[in-house]
């Protein structure tokens, strides 16, 4: 019964096209799908449509199209490493956070890997804001090919439509620190904030769909005073990046990551309502590709002996370039910061990647939170988890004979 309600509320918004594409989906999707949502509002999903969506994002056509980033040639070997010796139930974390996938990479060696939410290893989760930190890093690679040729330029200066609006005077570097000074609500449980509003935008003719939005608004503060988290900034950062570089973020993604760090499956990227990639969001890849991209940062991000950003960039991407008014921790260029030297990739619903070089310690989570996008309670769990899997590698290196 569900599923013929599904089809026929497919049938009666989208018209013979959404049909189409609903039953171009392969089986097992459809069976999944059965809940999920024709509304692109997912903010405001239940839990059930959420599960089921979050690991096909880009199967649904009628929710939005994405573009492929291309895997490369051999993947990069993840090999077994010993079992890692938590305190903790490993188990009962997951049920609490809701996980989809728990990756513990250790010096080069998968320590943990475990499923649920019927997921696994082959399938594509979504990122959210995880995404921010890929965005960041092709920001690198576009500095280091000549694209982008100072971090101090203006914004307008690569968004020529930004010209005349709050953005005129803000800085590249200003905007991947989110210290623009532009008004902008980020509150997920509010349907009139700008984060929820944005996706449904009707674009000014000839105008990127997020340009049309970002320019829009007012600004609040002098740049460079305040920090504010504006997932709205990350998406001029990607248009910033797919206008000086004149490809599209996928491509440019493949090129200086899913290549050199040697992804095993196709990476997608969900795309704009005037089709570019969203630079603020929603990069789908399986969990393993997600630990390979806390390895290639880890390395340094090598491409053919060389990296693919500029010297320098690691420090200065992955420390403390803002406050954010949490001890002990910062804000980087879309890298969330930790005194201790770690930093990590974070986005709603418990998707992240953390990664700590003193330890040569890679996380990966991808989960659907049940408190919502933002759940103090798991997301607290996820700091104690990230800190006990510290002490157990500090423990072993204490171990006699080691």
């Amino acid at each position: 019964m569900a599923f013929k309600k599904m089809v026929l509320g497919t049938l009666v918004v989208l018209g013979v096209a959404g049909v189409c594409a609903w039953f171009s989906l392969d089986k097992e999707t459809r069976g999944l799908l059965a809940t999920v949502p024709i509304n692109r509002d997912l903010l405001f999903w239940s839990q059930s449509q959420r599960d089921a969506a979050f690991r096909a994002l880009d199967r649904l056509p009628f929710l939005a199209e994405s573009r492929v980033v291309s895997a490369g040639g051999t993947p990069s070997a993840l090999p077994a490493g010993a079992p890692l010796k938590l305190t903790s139930n490993v188990d009962a974390y997951m049920a609490g956070q809701r996980s989809a996938a728990l990756l513990v990479l250790q010096d080069g060696k998968l320590r943990l890997e475990r499923y649920g939410l019927g997921f696994d290893a082959a399938g594509r989760w979504t990122s959210f804001s995880v995404a921010k930190s890929f965005t960041s890093t092709l920001v690198g690679a576009a500095v280091k090919d000549g694209f982008i040729k100072s971090l101090d330029d203006k914004v307008s200066l690569y968004i020529p439509d930004l010209r005349g609006s709050a953005y005129d005077a803000v800085s590249v570097r200003q905007l991947l620190t989110m210290t623009s000074g532009v008004k902008w609500n980020e509150d997920y449980s509010d349907p009139q904030s700008d984060v929820a509003k944005f996706n449904n935008h009707k674009p000014e003719e000839g105008v990127d769909a997020l340009v049309s939005y970002m320019r829009k608004l007012p600004r609040d503060v002098p740049a460079g005073t305040r920090w504010l988290y504006s997932t709205g900034e990350t998406n001029l950062v990607g248009t910033l990046v797919q206008q000086a570089t004149g490809k599209p973020l996928a491509t440019y993604l493949a090129e200086k990551v899913w290549g050199p760090a040697g992804m095993e499956q196709q990476g997608t990227w969900i795309l704009s309502k005037t089709g570019q990639e969203i630079g603020g969001c929603c990069i789908q890849a399986s969990p393993r590709d997600y630990a390979r991209m806390g390895q290639y940062i880890l390395s340094g991000a090598m491409a053919g002996g060389k990296r693919i950003v500029p010297d320098g960039w690691w420090a200065d991407a992955t420390t403390k370039r803002t406050d954010i008014g949490q001890a002990g921790r910062g804000y980087g260029y879309q890298w969330w910061t930790y005194d201790d030297g770690s930093f990590s990739a974070r986005g709603i619903f418990g998707q992240g990647i953390f990664i700590d070089p003193k330890r040569k310690l890679v996380i990966v989570s991808n989960a659907n939170w049940a408190g919502g996008a933002r759940d103090p309670e798991a997301s607290n769990a996820r700091e104690a988890f990230y800190r006990e899997v510290q002490k157990a590698v500090d423990d072993e290196g204490a171990a006699p004979g080691k």
